[in-house]
């Protein structure tokens, strides 16, 4: 009798997560009352919490742009993906700076949008040191798919869609939540999944759009 063959096959993780564990302790309320202004040098450079692209038009003068705030840094990155588009569809690589330079940019994203979401009350770093909210990414394995590179933005368009319905409820779920922060000191654990959930399912679509990775992203709030 072969002893493993009849276990269940395990359902593999996407290669883009976010780990950032709860806040056990009472929230800091101070910080919660004044976050946003709190967060706001962050934004400046890395933007808000979901940020992807969006179409100003359908008629001649067209025109996508690097979504609901990016940040200076985030600007940086999308034409670094911009060249990179380019790189892959001629050579099949994508050039170790250009994918380490968005690599940077998305980590430091999940930093401060772990803070300005109410994840975690501690400021985020300015750049790549320790924080309790960490990006889990790892550069493909070369030659990158030329097709999913072509069609990206067309691809992730489901995507694009539905994360603009789910940041409409976040907001909305984020407002009480900080009522509740300052009132009682604790995020409701319902309203804290969902949180979690929304910000992993736009960081995964974030990375597949600058090109980090081309495994399609999951349709899911599972972080």
């Amino acid at each position: 009798m072969e002893g493993h063959d009849d276990a269940p096959e395990q359902t593999p993780t996407y290669p883009v997560t976010v780990a950032i564990p709860a806040a056990m302790e009472e929230r800091n309320r101070l910080t919660v009352a004044f976050r946003f202004l709190l967060a706001l040098p962050h934004i400046i450079l890395v933007g808000g919490p979901a940020a992807v692209i969006t179409c100003s038009g359908w008629g001649s003068d067209d025109s996508w742009t690097w979504g609901s705030g990016s940040g200076l840094l985030g600007v940086v990155a999308f034409f670094a993906a911009f060249i990179a588009w380019f790189a892959i569809l001629i050579t099949r690589e994508h050039p170790d700076g250009l994918w380490k330079l968005a690599a940077f940019y998305m980590r430091w994203r999940v930093r401060a949008g772990a803070y300005l979401m109410l994840l975690r009350d501690e400021y985020p770093p300015f750049g790549d040191d320790p924080y309790p909210a960490e990006l889990v990414l790892t550069k493909p394995d070369e030659p990158r798919d030329r097709v999913t590179v072509l069609l990206r933005l067309l691809l992730a368009i489901p995507h694009f869609i539905l994360l603009w319905l789910l940041s409409l409820a976040w907001g909305f779920t984020t407002a009480i939540a900080w009522v509740m922060i300052l009132f009682t000191g604790r995020y409701p654990e319902t309203l804290y999944g969902f949180a979690i959930g929304v910000f992993a399912w736009t960081v995964r679509v974030e990375a597949y759009v600058l090109l980090l990775r081309d495994e399609y992203p999951p349709f899911t709030l599972r972080v």
